[in-house]
Parts: structure tokens; C-alpha cells; sequence
């Protein structure tokens, strides 16, 4: 599955345990965060200056 911009944070956790990891290399440590279940991973990476090109592609080369 492509992971995209516009999926939830917490449906991108659901798809593999690895990943978070990758969130929390990239400046956000979103697991147990109650914005997770409302935030898509733009909404995400926005609110914390993060790159989104970069975090996409490492989450779909790890997904």
C-alpha cells in the first residue's frame, strides 16, 4: 500500500510498528498523541516543519 499525504497518522501506524520510528526521525513522535487519530500526515508535518517529500519517501520505501 502507497502511503499519501492525505492518510491519518494513525492509519500510517496501523500498517507496520517500524514506522514509527520513522515519524520519530523526522521530528515527530506521534505515537500516543491524541492528534494522531484526527491529523492527516500533511496536516502533521506542516504543524511541525517537516519536510513531507522527505518523510513520504521514507515511509513508502519502509512500508
Amino acid at each position: 500500500m502507497k502511503i499519501t499525504e492525505d492518510m491519518k497518522v494513525c492509519e500510517i501506524l496501523d500498517l507496520d510498528d517500524r514506522l514509527e520510528v520513522l515519524f520519530e526521525n523526522h521530528g515527530l513522535p506521534c505515537s500516543g498523541c491524541p492528534g494522531a487519530v484526527q491529523e492527516t500526515l500533511r496536516e502533521a508535518a506542516d504543524g511541525h516543519d517537516i519536510d513531507i517529500t522527505a518523510l513520504l519517501e521514507d515511509l513508502n520505501k519502509e512500508a
